[in-house]
């Protein structure tokens, strides 16, 4: 099809992204150069603020019931058991805030669910196709796809490059990849199994006389596998051999055998942000526009994001308007800049020993990002996240706000209104209980949403499709 937006990469990114455009019925095409999917862990830390999105996507529900909270860890020095801790301290849900918590879940494990939502809309992942080359112009891309040695030429009205740190796209457009590889450090993460370990809590083993040297094994839900990172020394190879030697010399025990090794990987800190997010027709996303340290789990979740901003504004610019997408670029890669800043922090407090270092607060949840004007100190601004609230709708029956925002469309919320409403479906009057009106609208049960949005009678939001504040007046 000659309208179909192309998406290279089938990760969290690419997925999202399909999501987005299928579920506006925006025709598009999503290939991996990859002969099988991805059968691993790598990102299994969701945030916050990327529930929030999954709740938006009609995912949520198989997400929570794929994977688990964060666990406690035992902690290990020297072999004696020195305590428990938690990298997030839990937090009681809000009126606001209905996802609070980090939710652990392997990344295959969602990329698997996000399939699954997207084949309800007729797309599906090509495998085993690459992306060899491609040329824009005006209208459009037109690019050479190749699978089992057979060219095929595709036009497309816009192509997005979600195809990783090693982008065909990006090296394509000769975007410059800023930042830094650090060789002298290496990480080495798998999946194993260790079946004498209590599969309900996560592990650290170190030496005595150097705590932040040594391992680290968190369970993975679904299964019996941990997910195992360990700094990998001199020129050790990732084997599970390697694996179990690492094990041996950190714990001081001799019964904790490791089996069933099904997905490693060296890492590097390989920190880096590409100098332009778009060019013309063709626009990067995840992994290809920005890489970053393991440490707060910020990649996968800035990625799925990536894609979350950029669906509807790319299925706007196939409606007629083309006005949206030049903010992508002045968004997100503000907001990769700043959670790499973030991500690289925490690395280094981890290879300098900080005390701290195991710890994450707010800072890594993603539910502050924003796209507001800086220099306007209001408590809620055009740009910020839109809070959750729990209201009830004309019939009386418990809702929230995000059931109204659910879907792909804006929503817009006019407190305090009582007389009739614009004619479009997503605009709900928000007045207070014993309060009626003539239009269509939700009762604030309890004042929350117009404490949560500052509002007083008059007051008129529009949220964006993807959750954002479009308008205040």
């Amino acid at each position: 099809m000659q309208n179909q937006v192309l998406i290279a990469g089938a990760g969290p990114t690419g997925l999202t992204l399909a999501l987005e455009l299928a579920r506006r019925n925006t025709p598009v095409r999503i290939i991996d150069q990859a002969t099988e999917f991805f059968a691993g862990s790598r990102g299994d830390g969701i945030q916050p603020r990327t529930l929030e999105v999954f709740d938006d996507l009609g995912v949520i529900d198989a997400v929570l019931a794929a994977g688990i909270p964060a666990p406690i860890t035992r902690a290990y020095l020297g072999g004696a058991f020195v305590g428990e801790h938690r990298m997030w301290e839990p937090i009681e849900p809000t009126p606001a805030l209905p996802y609070p918590n980090p939710w652990m879940l392997g990344q295959s494990r969602t990329e698997a669910i996000l399939r699954d939502r997207l084949a309800e809309f007729g797309v599906r992942v090509e495998l085993g196709t690459a992306l060899a080359e491609f040329t824009q112009d005006a209208t459009g891309v037109t690019a050479t796809l190749t699978r089992d040695g057979i060219a095929e030429a595709v036009r497309a009205p816009y192509l997005v490059g979600a195809d990783g740190g090693h982008s065909t796209v990006r090296k394509a457009l000769g975007i410059a990849f800023e930042g830094t590889t650090d060789e002298s450090l290496r990480m080495l993460l798998g999946d194993v199994r260790a079946d004498v370990l209590d599969h309900e809590f996560g592990y650290r083993f170190a030496g005595a006389d150097r705590p932040m040297e040594g391992i680290a094994m968190s369970p993975l839900p679904g299964g019996r596998q941990f997910q195992f990172a360990a700094p990998l020394t001199g020129d050790a190879e990732p084997t599970l051999a390697v694996l179990q030697e690492y094990v041996d010399r950190y714990s001081g025990r001799t019964d904790i055998t490791l089996t069933d090794l099904t997905w490693v990987t060296v890492w590097r800190p390989n920190v880096r942000l590409a100098e332009r997010f778009r060019d013309r027709r063709v626009f990067l996303a995840g992994d290809a526009a920005h890489v970053h340290p393991p440490t707060g789990g910020q990649g996968m979740n800035t990625g799925i994001q990536d894609g979350y901003n950029l669906g509807w504004k790319l299925a706007a610019a196939l409606d007629g308007d083309e006005s949206l997408l030049d903010s992508y670029e002045s968004e997100r890669r503000t907001v990769a800049a700043r959670v790499l800043g973030v991500s690289t922090e925490l690395l280094g407090k981890l290879v300098d020993g900080h005390e701290d270092a195991m710890r994450r607060g707010p800072e890594t949840q993603q539910l502050d990002i924003s796209y507001r004007d800086l220099t306007d100190r209001r408590p809620l601004v055009v740009g910020d996240r839109a809070p959750d609230a729990p209201l009830k709708d004309m019939a009386g029956t418990p809702i929230r706000l995000f059931d109204l925002f659910r879907g792909p469309h804006a929503t817009r919320l006019y407190f305090g209104e009582t007389g009739e409403l614009p004619t479009e479906s997503a605009a709900y009057a928000v007045i207070r209980p014993g309060t009626t009106a003539s239009g269509r609208y939700v009762v604030d049960v309890e004042g929350h949403a117009f404490a949560a949005y500052h509002a007083v009678d008059g007051t008129r939001v529009t949220i964006r499709p993807d959750g954002y504040i479009g308008e205040i007046s």
